[in-house]
């Protein structure tokens, strides 16, 4: 044992060593920072846990907000900044001007990913969010982009929005104090019926929507930025779990077996419907159809690990802004106001609005727009890094640095945004003080820049206007109200890469007898059909 001690701490001196020159060879020239420390370089300065991270990287605005030394640049470029973590680069971009410049306009060099080393060990390697861009990434693309690369592509799933749009509404009717599990229950629904052809349990828990949920649980934690110090010194990933310290070995060996099993028993549960000839049209069966896929090949990697990605980027992003819309609802009762009434003049009382009617409610069409801006769902995006040396304004990005876009700073910025802090969905309409242009469109950065765009985006865009003007078309959202008091809302957020509202309460009413009346006439239009989780319980792998 003792044997052992001394070597890993020998090796881990050598490698420390080796960041620590690494570090001396590229600080010169980069973007401004904090000042680092050897050989740990800027560890003290990344965000404490629990803290808001877009709210501590913006203070890097203020304080490396201008290069003094580039009088003839037209505008400020001082929303980037730099940190080094053992020789890692991390680029900060605080501005929507550096984001296109680097990842719009230099996609070429800007758009592949960290290299992760926790990913690898928790199985999460072969996500979209984590491979790099290479001919692996464009076969991602190319796949996804075909099943719902624009809205004429989702026009094939139109059927299932307004199915599970209209469930939704009967569930919360029925138990509006379960409300997030009612969106968890809309958002997988919809998610698993695209990708895998799967039918959820209507009412009751559903096996897979429980199984993937726990495997996001665990991609969160993945994720989290600062929370794996394997992630800034590799070598510590050949250390055994029972060294002293290394327990985070058995939770990832844990998150690797549930992404596997995320991963391989929707796909295998396709395969077999499809041989039995019992498959309801999807994204995985329409690829096993259009292609020969052998066992263990590239393309079944790719139709597998593209179809997980799906979920990742659709279901836990349409939570999280739903569940931030119903927040921001009840703190905002004159734009409920606003948007019944245009909902009540533009579709009438006598039906649900559908996807045709969006494009004729602007101001629903502005308060989906309002929620994106005003609480990015990712409010820190997610990293891209440069596969080569890159000089943007003087300052060096080296190869390898990674690039993280403050979306939340950009949502925020005072120069696209008038009274940024506030709700105020006009500031999209051509109106008062916008008669000539109206605010940046959050969609041109929300969903990601350059060759990393959440190929996703119109589908999720489509189930959020139509779910928003359903939802305030039949329901009135106030706040709660226990012994005689209104319980009041704070409108607090969750930290990570996918940030939600903290827990709240709400009152969630019918509006008229008409509405209820509505709502309830689901189970004629979409008779509820039996699950296949019986069928996913007999699956053999």
């Amino acid at each position: 044992m003792l044997v052992l001690v001394s070597l890993v701490l020998c090796l881990t001196g050598f490698c420390l060593l080796q960041w620590a020159l690494k570090e001396r060879k590229i600080v010169k020239g980069l973007p401004p920072g904090p000042r680092p420390k050897p050989i740990i370089g800027n560890l003290l300065d990344l965000p404490p846990p629990g803290a808001l991270d877009w709210l501590h990287w913006l203070k890097h605005k203020e304080l490396y907000g201008h290069n003094p030394h580039i009088n003839h640049i037209p505008f400020s470029i001082g929303p980037i900044s730099s940190v080094t973590i053992f020789g890692q680069t991390i680029i900060i971009i605080n501005g929507h001007r550096v984001a296109n410049e680097l990842m719009e306009k230099r996609s070429g060099v800007h758009s592949s990913r960290p290299h992760v080393p926790i990913a690898e060990l928790a199985g999460w390697q072969y996500t979209l969010g984590f491979i790099p861009y290479d001919s692996r990434l464009r076969a991602y693309r190319r796949a996804l982009h075909q099943e719902m690369g624009n809205a004429t592509s989702i026009s094939k799933y139109h059927n299932i929005l307004d199915m599970e749009t209209h469930r939704l509404l009967f569930r919360i009717l029925k138990t509006p104090d379960c409300l997030m599990q009612h969106l968890r229950k809309e958002a997988g629904s919809i998610i698993l019926r695209i990708t895998y052809g799967y039918i959820t349990e209507p009412e009751a828990y559903d096996p897979l929507i429980d199984l993937v949920d726990k495997a996001m649980e665990d991609f969160a934690q993945v994720i989290l930025p600062g929370g794996w110090l394997v992630n800034f010194i590799p070598m510590l990933k050949y250390l055994p779990s029972w060294f002293p310290g290394c327990d985070w070995q058995r939770r990832a060996k844990a998150f690797k077996q549930r992404a596997k099993a995320m991963t391989d028993i929707p796909y295998a549960f396709v395969k077999q419907q499809h041989e039995q000839q019992k498959h309801i049209p999807s994204y995985v069966s329409r690829l096993l159809e259009q292609n020969n896929i052998k066992l263990g090949s590239e393309e079944e990697l790719v139709v597998k690990w593209s179809a997980q990605s799906i979920y990742g980027g659709g279901a836990e992003t349409s939570v999280s802004v739903f569940a931030c819309f119903f927040q921001v609802m009840a703190l905002h009762l004159n734009v409920q106001k606003k948007a019944q009434e245009e909902i009540d003049r533009v579709v009438g009382a006598s039906r649900l609005p559908d996807l045709s009617d969006c494009k004729n409610l602007p101001y629903i069409n502005a308060v989906v727009k309002e929620v994106l801006r005003w609480h990015p769902v990712a409010p820190m995006g997610v990293a891209h890094a440069s596969s080569k040396e890159d000089i943007y304004h003087g300052y060096v990005i080296p190869k390898g640095a990674i690039l993280v876009p403050n979306i939340w700073a950009m949502a925020h910025d005072p120069d696209f945004y008038h009274n940024a802090m506030d709700f105020e969905p006009e500031r999209f309409l051509k109106s008062g003080r916008n008669e000539q242009n109206p605010e940046y469109d959050p969609h041109q950065f929300i969903f990601g820049f350059g060759r990393r765009t959440c190929p996703g985006q119109h589908l999720v865009s489509a189930n959020l206007s139509l779910g928003v003007a359903r939802v305030l078309a039949v329901f009135n959202i106030t706040n709660a109200v226990r012994d005689g008091k209104k319980v009041p809302i704070s409108p607090e957020f969750s930290p990570g890469v996918i940030s939600r509202p903290a827990p709240f309460e709400l009152s969630i009413q019918v509006r008229n007898a008409e509405c209820k009346r509505l709502i309830e006439a689901v189970g004629m239009k979409f008779p509820w059909e039996e699950s296949h989780a019986e069928a996913l319980a007999q699956l053999r792998i």
